[in-house]
């Protein structure tokens, strides 16, 4: 059982940053983010997976956040990070992280994983 917890975190002004981070205690080959704000549905936000040789990876954004957020892992530390930059206020939602163990599985499907973090509340202000 690979457990995932989220740290970071916490609230922003409109504008700011904020990063989340992202540690998996087993070996995982696909992670990704999504978020949930209130009354709304679970959405994807940031993902990657590699492959187990770990030759070669992929990234993928939703719209909402492309050229605001980065996806990033530390391969040593089975960690990812999830940098948010030029935050907006509709931003604000509770940040789940995943992971997942097949790399050749889309990363924006919540199917893909097989492990979720609890969460951690994003809020930003205007």
């Amino acid at each position: 059982q690979v457990q995932v917890v989220e740290s970071g975190g916490g609230l922003a002004q409109a504008g700011g940053s904020l990063r989340l981070s992202c540690a998996a205690s087993g070996r995982t080959y696909v992670m990704g983010w999504f978020r949930q704000a209130p009354g709304k549905d679970r959405e994807f936000v940031a993902g990657m997976r590699w492959n187990p040789g770990n030759t070669y990876g992929n990234t993928y954004y939703a719209d909402s956040v492309k050229g605001r957020f980065t996806i990033s892992r530390d391969d040593a530390k089975n960690t990812v990070y999830l940098q948010m930059d030029s935050l907006k206020p509709e931003d604000t939602a509770v940040y789940y992280c995943a992971a997942g163990r097949d790399y050749s599985a889309s990363a924006w499907k919540p199917s893909t994983y097989d492990y979720w973090g609890q969460g951690t509340q994003v809020t930003v202000s205007s």
